[in-house]
């Protein structure tokens, strides 16, 4: 009976300080702040491929040994740049023989005038001689050609690949002997849905990332958009154009590229001051009788740490942004300042 006793005793004294101690705990300490407008913008993120703004494999018009070339590797060539040149001298010796017939059939032709002047010629034998200079010469520009066609020529200005053929090789007709690119700017292709196709046009923005270059940014415009959607991916193919300022990107490189569209201001408030229950989200606010209120909101965008409330709350209204967490519905809150900021004070 005396265990008992000092049991019941011992039991009713915890209470009694436990009831104290709830009695004498201070209101939860928070931070209020007014909501601010912020900018948010819809982003998708796709994958593209670069290519090059043009691009073209030069190769041998015919059958030939190369005698000499005129360019190195990665080197950047002119428009119009000597790039190979293929034995000729057959070729050669044909012009110098077309353009002798020529210059005979021409002089045949000035005496045979002279004679239709003069009354010793018929207009059947000027007309013969006429045609007769006038297949001389086409034969003649026919052999120069043929040695031009010998002499291969940079199409563009720009780059040009590793050179893979030497002087004194044999290439027949359609051979590589080089890959010219212009990457002044790069063309950079991708896929979007075609349910995005009423949120992107012609001359947007967007921004695209390299592996390559993770700290950097590379801003194009969308150049055109592919009228046929594939059938298969249900997916449209846009086409971009990006400066390429130092050469950075090349062709063949993975980038990602994020299309932003749907700029508009909204409230935002930080994630921190959201509360969810489901599909539900709540703010704070604290009234003027010191007490927490719980207000449903809701919510849309993101931009990093904030999230754009559609409705529910508008710029200006206060709300708690830390310490929601110990906050419940009527419960008396003592308001503090920001980090950084001045002392507590109790909420009026």
């Amino acid at each position: 009976m005396r265990n008992l006793i000092s049991f019941m005793a011992l039991s009713l004294l915890a209470a009694c300080g436990d009831s104290d101690e709830r009695r004498e705990r201070p209101a939860p300490l928070v931070t209020v702040a007014p909501v601010k407008s912020h900018l948010f913008t819809d982003n998708y993120v796709a994958v593209g491929t670069a290519n090059a703004n043009e691009q073209v494999s030069v190769r041998a018009p015919v059958t030939e040994r190369i005698t000499k070339l005129g360019f190195n590797d990665g080197a950047f060539v002119q428009r119009g740049q000597m790039l190979a040149v293929l034995a000729q001298g057959q070729e050669t010796a044909s012009l110098a023989s077309a353009q002798a017939r020529a210059r005979e059939a021409e002089q045949q032709l000035a005496r045979v005038a002279e004679l239709h002047r003069r009354g010793f010629a018929t207009n059947a034998s000027l007309d013969a001689q006429t045609a007769t200079a006038a297949a001389a010469r086409a034969a003649a520009n026919e052999a120069n050609a043929s040695i031009s066609d010998r002499v291969v020529r940079a199409p563009f200005s720009g780059v040009v690949s590793l050179r893979r053929i030497s002087v004194g090789a044999v290439v027949t007709a359609g051979d590589e002997i080089a890959t010219v690119s212009d990457i002044g700017s790069i063309k950079l292709d991708f896929s979007v849905p075609e349910t995005m196709l009423a949120s992107v046009k012609v001359g947007q923005s967007i921004m695209a990332r390299a592996a390559a270059f993770p700290d950097r940014h590379f801003e194009g415009r969308i150049q055109a958009i592919d009228p046929v959607i594939n059938p298969q991916t249900r997916a449209a193919t846009l086409r971009a154009v990006l400066p390429n300022r130092g050469a950075l990107l090349k062709p063949g490189m993975l980038l990602n590229v994020t299309i932003s569209s749907g700029a508009r201001t909204s409230p935002a408030v930080p994630e921190l001051a959201l509360i969810r229950e489901g599909d539900q989200s709540f703010v704070y606010t604290v009234g003027k009788d010191g007490k927490a209120k719980r207000l449903p909101v809701t919510t849309g965008g993101r931009d990093g740490t904030l999230v754009e409330i559609t409705d529910g709350l508008a710029a200006g209204d206060r709300i708690v942004t830390e310490g929601v967490v110990k906050l419940s519905e009527g419960a008396t809150v003592r308001t503090g300042p920001q980090r950084g900021g001045g002392p507590a004070k109790s909420a009026k």
